[in-house]
């Protein structure tokens, strides 16, 4: 099936699957993929070996000053970004309204080139508000907890349950009542729950969304 040139923005609470959905979605049909929630992290990352992020989430004003600095280069692959440790800051950074304007822009800037699936919290809303397909991403606390745990084992770290699940459940808070772009479904979203769905049956969801949305018969 060919698409037409559109953007696709997914978003969703954390732990349902959204970046190997929209990976799974780029390869598919030779989209550009781009991980909002990855640059947050890098960020997170960032200030935390630049120490100006305490345990109590207290954050230097001098994180925004080196996020003005337009040749900052943040990590935005790899497993440090994705532990336990920052994972547990990563919503209180991305509260920040410098933080999620040094991300947009560089958001934007990776898309420039058109042809983009991109995953996060807030793209159908406030990144790509004219994207030309929403969806919405959920799946239960429980499910998500397991996807969490079972993704920091296999990397080799101990994680505890209730932490995790401690974890996610408040960044699910502190993602939705943020004042800067909170969590929430795009007017336009179509809702995906894959609590009890493969990433195959994922897949077959999207394109018979796609093919009715855009009236493609092939």
């Amino acid at each position: 099936m060919t698409i037409p040139d559109i953007t696709i923005a997914i978003d969703g609470y954390s732990s349902t699957g959204k970046s190997s959905f929209a990976k799974l979605l780029a390869q598919k049909f030779s989209f550009q993929y781009l991980d909002s929630g990855a640059y947050y992290r890098g960020v997170t990352l960032y200030a935390q070996e630049q120490g100006l992020i305490d345990a109590q989430n207290v954050i230097s004003p001098a994180l925004e000053d080196a996020l003005s600095d337009g040749n900052l280069q943040i990590v935005t692959t790899g497993d440090k970004i994705r532990s336990m440790k920052v994972s547990s800051q990563v919503s209180p950074i991305s509260t920040l309204p410098y933080v999620r304007t040094f991300v947009d822009r560089r958001l934007h800037q990776a898309a420039a080139s058109g042809r983009v699936v991109m995953d996060g919290r807030d793209i159908g809303t406030t990144v790509f508000p004219d994207a030309e397909l929403k969806i919405f991403m959920v799946a239960s606390p429980e499910v998500r907890a397991r996807r969490r745990y079972d993704e920091l084992a296999a990397k080799g770290e101990t994680p505890d349950m209730k932490e995790v699940m401690d974890n996610l459940l408040e960044r699910d808070y502190i993602d939705s009542h943020r004042e800067t772009s909170p969590l929430a479904q795009a007017a336009d979203a179509f809702v995906l729950d894959n609590s009890e769905m493969t990433l195959a049956e994922e897949l077959v969801w999207v394109e018979g969304l796609i093919r009715g949305k855009f009236g493609i018969l092939e």
